[in-house]
């Protein structure tokens, strides 16, 4: 690509992000700090990729979606996931109707562009599967017919550790649907006292307005998709997906017994797809090593499956993706 297409691009880029900056702005009407957490958010909106937030209870997890599905004038619905929930709670089902003789379908309320799926890991199995197809396929079987979903349509999904006490690891199929997997963390003491001058009233004072419209943000997804990545590059995400995988190819054989299964090819699109993302929110028409290298953990962290010996040095995903990078040759 030549320097004047790239010039264009950085153009188009600049009068796109204009939105995304203003949600960002009008978000942290609300949520102090987790600047971090509220630009992947971004980047999985603008990717058309869903998003899974773990945290303990009380992180402000369900609020942060809530309030960006509140700047966006598209359809929200809160799905509260519990163990004793239903597939047809999920996607709907169908109604006798006595006047007819037939069967209606009632939508569920997965129809809507934003999901908040909240405390994922309580629901069982089944609800979980049919979650997968909303996710994966854009569309709902109801009966014999299969409905499409309304576009855009993202689900961003909350979830408490593992170890808590009620709940159940979800499918790692199903996780591997997600783009990006956030750690949302503990604020710092003075974001902390922060929060407590703004939000320690019994009524909450703080309402966020719409800014952009469902059509604004698949024009700027447009541009997401137009951003150019090198040759380079390219070759540079599938080395380090691959090196997930193969590390002894990379002259990194010391974390082989760390690794019982590597990331899948899907890792390697949506870590492409997320860096150019990234790189539409730094206001720039092309990916640099950087935005592979500041997306790259959210991407991985939930594709790569420790062995026990890992767990035995205690040793987690996290580890050995920072490991890669650091040895990976960067272009």
């Amino acid at each position: 690509m030549t320097t004047s297409e790239i010039a264009i691009l950085n153009e188009r880029v600049r009068k796109e992000n204009g939105c995304i900056e203003a949600i960002l702005l009008e978000t942290q009407k609300v949520i102090v700090g987790q600047k971090d957490l509220l630009e992947r958010m971004m980047v999985g909106l603008l990717a058309n990729g869903h998003i899974l937030l773990e945290g303990v209870p009380g992180l402000a997890k369900t609020t942060a979606v809530k309030t960006i599905a509140a700047t966006i004038k598209a359809k929200f619905q809160r799905l509260q996931f519990t163990p004793d929930m239903l597939p047809a709670d999920l996607t709907g089902t169908l109604i006798f109707d006595q006047r007819t003789g037939g069967f209606q379908v009632k939508k569920g309320p997965i129809f809507a562009n934003i999901i908040l799926a909240d405390e994922i890991n309580r629901a069982p199995a089944k609800v979980q599967s049919a979650l997968l197809e909303a996710m994966q396929e854009r569309q709902v079987t109801i009966g014999e017919e299969t409905f499409k979903l309304p576009d855009p349509f993202l689900v961003l999904a909350t979830q408490n550790p593992i170890e808590q006490e009620g709940t159940y690891p979800l499918p790692e199929a199903q996780v591997d649907r997600f783009m990006l997997k956030l750690k949302v963390d503990y604020p710092s003491k003075e974001e902390e006292f922060k929060i407590l001058q703004r939000m320690a009233f019994t009524k909450s004072v703080i309402e966020t307005k719409e800014i952009i419209h469902p059509e604004d943000l698949l024009r700027a997804r447009d541009v997401v998709d137009a951003i150019y990545v090198d040759e380079k590059i390219q070759k540079y995400i599938v080395d380090i997906v691959d090196a997930t995988r193969n590390p002894q190819t990379y002259r990194l054989a010391n974390i082989k017994n760390l690794i019982h299964y590597g990331a899948s090819p899907r890792a390697s699109i949506y870590l492409a797809v997320a860096a150019k993302a990234y790189a539409f929110l730094q206001g720039r028409g092309y990916v640099t090593p950087q935005d592979v290298k500041s997306i790259g953990l959210d991407v991985l962290r939930h594709r790569i499956i420790v062995s026990y010996e890992a767990e035995a040095e205690e040793k987690n995903s996290e580890d050995i993706i920072k490991i890669i990078f650091n040895e990976i040759e960067v272009p």
